[in-house]
């Protein structure tokens, strides 16, 4: 039996980790394996801009995946949270009857769906800040270039 609260926590804190994929569809998820990919290539990123600076060009590219992946996770934790327990159970508990317990929506539940709703679009809006930012300052410092 696939638990949602279960699934829709895993997706908020482990799921740029691929965590809940691995729960719910086992190791042979291809999307559970790739998911730590941006999510390293953004810790890099971050890596870099503390060692070389914000202006690291690379590092303004690497960053925004990492913010992304987060985002994409506590979206995914939503729509589990908020998924009706029928189609749940339809879906991750095949054998089981559409009323089974493993799929109902309980405080636990509301509390992943709030906090990934918060802290997903938190990070997705600073991750879009941050990129439009960087992009701007960018095309400034080459029209300087340009006019020199």
């Amino acid at each position: 039996m696939k638990n949602k609260t279960l699934a829709a926590w895993l997706a908020f804190l482990g799921g740029p980790l691929g965590l809940h994929c691995f729960y719910l569809r086992g190791m042979g998820s291809m999307l559970g394996w790739l998911l730590p990919i941006p999510t390293a290539l953004g810790i890099y990123g971050i890596e870099r801009a503390l060692a070389l600076g914000v202006d690291d060009g690379l590092s303004w590219v690497l960053i925004p995946l990492l913010g992304f992946t987060i985002a994409g996770c506590a979206l995914t934790a939503i729509v589990y949270g908020l998924m009706p327990p029928e189609k749940w159970n339809a879906r991750y508990n095949a054998r089981s009857p559409s009323e089974a317990a493993a799929g109902r929506t309980g405080w636990l539940t509301i509390a992943a769906v709030v906090l990934a709703l918060f802290f997903g679009s938190t990070i997705l809006m600073a991750t879009i800040a941050f990129s439009f930012q960087r992009f701007f300052e960018h095309q400034i410092e080459e029209g300087r270039k340009i006019s020199q």
